[in-house]
């Protein structure tokens, strides 16, 4: 039933789907979404990084390593955006990912996400709150929740900040900045290092994807 009312907030009918392609890094999810659509769109899941040709080439020492979220959000925005390309994805961890002119992984890195990082604050003090994510209105905190907030908020914007500039740096070439994930938008006005906020990038990547495997 629920999914029915998923499909239907966006005028879709059950019946209409008849293909699928699945990106995850949670291997025991796997088979239960695999299931999903078997019963009930009446098809066998196509899965990113089983022999599906995706159009890009891995300059990485393991290429296997790279998660397949990772790798649609590179073939998205190669698609969407010219030149070199950073994506700065905030999902459980936040990762920023470099991609060439010629569409091509070329590494990235991996950060704890945001959420992650107020967890292990909770468990290691005590005697600190469990706050939500916010953007605080001064970096200068005046109790301890806001000063909280403004070391979760505003550290991760000088993280951003200084990884995107140590990576141009790398590069040595103009590179466009694309955000995307779950608290893209919350940190997408907060720093001018995020030149594109692009919040359905892997959607977009999936699809391209599929497109490439009939």
């Amino acid at each position: 039933v629920w999914l029915t009312q998923l499909l239907a907030l966006d005028g879709i009918d059950l019946g209409e789907v008849n293909a699928a392609i699945i990106a995850t890094v949670v291997p025991q999810a796997l088979h239960e979404i695999s299931a999903l659509c078997r019963r009930y769109f009446n098809c066998e899941a196509r899965v990113v990084g089983r022999g599906l040709e995706l159009g890009l080439k891995i300059h990485i020492d393991r290429p296997g390593d790279v998660g397949a979220d990772r790798l649609v959000s590179a073939v998205a925005a190669h698609d969407r955006y010219p030149g070199w390309l950073i994506v700065i994805d905030f999902g459980t961890a936040t990762t920023l990912d470099v991609i060439s002119d010629d569409g091509d992984y070329e590494g990235g890195v991996i950060a704890p996400g945001v959420n992650l990082s107020l967890e292990a604050l909770d468990r290691a003090a005590a005697k600190l709150p469990r706050i939500s994510v916010e953007r605080p209105p001064s970096v200068i905190g005046t109790g301890t929740v806001s000063a909280m907030q403004s070391g979760v908020y505003w550290g991760y914007v000088g993280l951003l900040e200084g990884l995107v500039t140590r990576i141009r740096g790398e590069i040595d070439q103009p590179m466009t900045c694309v955000a995307t994930g779950g608290l893209a938008a919350l940190f997408r006005d907060a720093t001018d290092v995020i030149d594109e906020f692009d919040p359905n990038l892997t959607l977009h990547g999936l699809c391209r994807i599929h497109r490439l495997n009939p």
